[in-house]
């Protein structure tokens, strides 16, 4: 049975995220320590004790979430368990390349930091907004966004769930004109800005350098990006990443393409359950547990011992 780990982005974060893992795994809690070095502030406590509204500033919640993804990454690892594919949604790129030895964890934490930072004064400079569109096809997502000015296809999460970004006028318009083709339901993010869209291109500029001449290794396993959708190798990582902050998540067809690689089972690792809730709408048929705490590492181990 081939497994993918694949871990969370930006939505997954919650107060007192990774503090059971880091209390019981001391290898968990050295990747809170490394981050904390990484990022000049210590993220454990971010995680540990703080508040939702912390958690939610962009320049704070990326590093809190690779961090803790790392954690609960090297808790599977006392499992014994390799995956052969690894997969992140948005920020949770880093984590999976982390988790492909692409990059040390405190390489991509000050990567992420500098992410963070160039994504938040974006969404400043350029204001927007986001929003989840429920029950339409991809298809006629996309036929709306072209006919409406500044706004785009932002995140492919699932099947009959996409995710826009752009102007704010703009996504309050295509709101109403999903609605008005029957999407069954609208949701408005919760972020500061229009990411994944034109709109933050300037943190394109500023991250650029950085992140392409970024030392990057061959990720082991293989790394599926979410922006093309393909595996890549070492020599695009670092334009990938560039290209990511503007392009769409294709979370959907990245997901087909592992299924087609034979991916039976996700690991989802990292805070949170939303990507495995995304995944079974991928794909029924698919087995995906979510590994955030002590309780769900146990219950993975069962499930592997079981398979």
């Amino acid at each position: 049975m081939k497994i993918a780990f694949c871990f969370p982005g930006q939505g997954s974060q919650d107060v007192g995220m990774g503090r059971a893992i880091a209390e019981e795994f001391p290898a968990a809690r050295a990747a809170y320590d490394e981050a904390s070095e990484a990022a000049g502030f210590d993220v454990a406590k971010l995680c540990f004790e703080g508040s939702l509204e912390d958690l939610t500033r962009t320049e704070l919640q990326q590093p809190a979430l690779v961090a803790t993804s790392i954690a609960c990454l090297r808790a599977v690892n006392t499992l014994g368990v390799r995956p052969d594919y690894v997969i992140g949604h948005s920020v949770g790129e880093y984590s999976a390349l982390a988790a492909a030895d692409a990059i040390g964890v405190g390489d991509a934490v000050a990567l992420v930091c500098e992410r963070g930072r160039a994504m938040a004064e974006a969404a400043r400079e350029t204001p927007g907004a986001m929003a989840a569109v429920l029950g339409l096809d991809d298809s006629i997502v996309e036929e709306l966004c072209e006919g409406i000015e500044g706004v785009w296809p932002a995140n492919y999460n699932c099947p009959g769930q996409v995710v826009v970004s752009g102007q704010n006028a703009a996504v309050d318009r295509l709101i109403e004109e999903a609605a008005a083709r029957g999407a069954r339901k609208t949701v408005k993010l919760r972020v500061s800005g229009a990411f994944h869209s034109p709109l933050v291109a300037r943190a394109a500029e500023r991250l650029g350098p950085v992140l392409t001449e970024a030392a990057w290794h061959e990720p082991s396993p293989p790394f599926m990006s979410t922006v093309t959708a393909r595996l890549e190798d070492a020599q695009r990582i670092g334009s990938l990443l560039v290209e990511q902050l503007t392009a769409p998540v294709r979370f959907t067809q990245a997901v087909r393409g592992l299924v087609k690689d034979g991916v039976e089972m996700f690991v989802e690792i990292g805070p949170g359950q939303v990507l495995s809730g995304l995944l079974r709408r991928c794909d029924r048929s698919l087995r995906t547990i979510s590994v955030g705490d002590p309780v769900s590492l146990q219950k993975l181990q069962e499930r592997l011992s079981a398979a």
